[in-house]
């Protein structure tokens, strides 16, 4: 019997139910509303919802939003879409930070009232340098002998909205020799007279980050507090919060690697500068990586959580190739996606001896490996448009597609032998004349004569016009993500846009999101901001064929 491989968080949760630490998983997902997730929040909201899913447990989706400064109500909308998409159901737990600001005021009253906080009015700066360094040890607050009443006022004055932002804050009182820095009175709360997203303005103090999160999972009887490797410093002071307000059942904070790529852009600071240049056309760019952008280009959920689970959970950093994660979309969807032709830079191709009028329906296969997907009727007729590229005049060595006096397959339809070619007054080739064999109707002929290229078409007659966007990657990968001054490396070839492509009428009524792969380009969607069923608009998730290989230790 094959033993099942966990990953080390498993483990831990593993030995928390064997010893009864506790009876059930509870986990969450508590992202910030300050902007648009991206391809690694999608690990964290995977990880949290598997690990619920696995053990029988419940999943919370949580808002931390205790920055008024920086959140919209449009990331909050944004983040359950993404959320939603990817699968994970919260049932009816969504939370919001704010919810328990009541609580949290009341957790900092009690530590003032056990002399484990006093209100400071040192400045941010005075309370930096007095903080100290990793090799010095800070030094004491002048305003940390205060008395627990003198406290207890200046608190409740801050609340009242007596003093201007930054006049005073409320500290922890832990320990300023700590060689942790995070442990060396901490502001736990600031003056903010900011209007918050949910509460509007019923508070002009807000509680930091690392004094609420550990409020709000043990509230929400969270088990395991499930976070990113830069919050491993910050442990000690989760442990010293639920310890101090003496929560009955203390969740416990697991840390892993987060996820990242080469050569992308996931800082919301850059990304804000890109939407606000017009560089990028908002957050949800299918050339940036936020999940709403990876789902209007037309990546799946199921290739998401397949990259994520080849990128595996560890607590070592380390850097996946994009390649990757075409790979998984290219997985997903040659078995999904249904394969028609378009043609992306038309000429016309005209079968001289096909007759006039005459219109036939010929059949195709949908997929050819998945038979599920059927199949339909394609019409062909005398008129036809074909690739620019899929003729020369002068075809170079081992060039097998169309060229004077060279027979070829049209796919699903016949052999034609090209006869002649017409330019117009600038050289450019416009129009290309072939014959027809009736006899090879299906791609195939009696007398068995073979052909070595095969092209797709489509039906001048029946074409459906659309637009056609090819993406590259936003960041100049020779040089970089970043320049020397800090901004970011642009390549000013990311987007390609081609009007005037040809597609074959199955594509009547196709709706944003919905999925293709174009014959010999590569996997398409339709654009769910900017396609219209009059005026279709693809956008190219990822060409066929990649010469990247799974690495060695992910196929094992």
């Amino acid at each position: 019997m094959e033993t099942e491989s966990k990953n080390f968080i498993e483990q831990i949760i593993d030995k928390d139910l064997a010893e009864g630490v506790y009876d059930a998983v509870h986990t969450r997902f508590p992202p910030e509303p300050n902007g648009y997730l991206h391809i690694g929040h999608a690990k964290s909201i995977l990880l949290n919802y598997g690990l619920a899913q696995k053990y029988h447990g419940k999943f919370n989706m949580r808002f931390d939003d205790t920055n008024p400064t920086k959140e919209d109500v449009e990331f909050v909308e944004s983040i359950k879409e993404d959320i939603q998409w990817l699968g994970a159901d919260w049932e009816d737990r969504l939370y919001f930070a704010s919810d328990y600001f009541g609580q949290m005021y009341d957790a900092a009253v009690k530590l003032i009232q056990k002399g484990k906080a006093y209100v400071s009015d040192l400045t941010a700066e005075q309370i930096k340098q007095y903080r100290g360094t990793l090799t010095e040890p800070g030094k004491e607050d002048p305003y940390s002998s205060r008395a627990v009443e003198e406290n207890l006022r200046l608190f409740q004055e801050m609340k009242d909205g007596k003093y201007a932002d930054g006049e005073k804050v409320l500290r922890a009182r832990i320990d300023m020799t700590s060689p942790n820095m995070n442990m060396r009175d901490p502001v736990i709360y600031r003056v903010a007279h900011m209007t918050h997203h949910n509460t509007k303005d019923a508070w002009c103090i807000y509680p930091m980050y690392d004094f609420a999160h550990p409020i709000e999972d043990a509230i929400e009887g969270i088990t395991h507090s499930i976070c990113t490797l830069e919050f491993e410093d910050h442990r000690p002071l989760y442990d010293w919060v639920v310890r101090e307000l003496e929560y009955p059942h203390p969740p416990k904070q697991i840390e892993f690697a987060k996820l990242y790529l080469k050569n992308v852009v996931t800082g919301k600071r850059y990304i804000k500068k890109l939407v606000q240049d017009k560089i990028v056309d908002g957050w949800d760019d299918p050339r940036l990586v936020s999940i709403a952008a990876l789902r209007r280009r037309g990546f799946t959920p199921d290739s998401i959580k397949m990259f994520v689970d080849l990128c595996g959970v560890s607590k070592a950093n380390s850097v996946a190739d994009y390649a990757m994660l075409e790979y998984c979309i290219r997985e997903d969807l040659k078995v999904k996606a249904v394969r028609m032709m378009a043609i992306l830079d038309p000429i016309k191709l005209i079968i001289d001896n096909y007759p006039q009028d005459q219109m036939e329906m010929l059949p195709a296969v949908n997929n050819p490996e998945n038979a599920a997907l059927g199949s339909r009727e394609v019409p062909f007729g005398r008129e036809l448009y074909i690739e620019r590229e899929d003729f020369v005049e002068e075809p170079p060595r081992k060039y097998y597609r169309l060229y004077p006096g060279n027979e070829v397959r049209l796919m699903n339809a016949y052999y034609v032998t090209c006869t002649s070619f017409v330019k117009d007054a600038d050289g450019r080739i416009t129009e290309v004349h072939c014959t027809y064999d009736p006899k090879s109707r299906g791609g195939s002929t009696s007398d068995g004569r073979k052909v070595r290229g095969t092209i797709h078409w489509v039906t001048v007659d029946t074409a459906v016009s659309a637009e056609v966007r090819l993406y590259e990657n936003i960041i100049d990968e020779q040089k970089g993500v970043y320049n020397a001054d800090g901004s970011l490396n642009l390549n000013p070839n990311s987007l390609t846009v081609l009007k005037g492509c040809k597609l074959e009428p199955a594509f009547e009524g196709a709706e944003g999101g919905d999925s293709f792969q174009f014959m010999r380009q590569g996997f398409f969607c339709v654009d769910t901001k900017d396609s219209r069923p009059d005026a279709l608009v693809f956008n190219r998730i990822v060409s066929l064929k990649s010469s990247y290989v799974l690495p060695k230790e992910i196929k094992s």
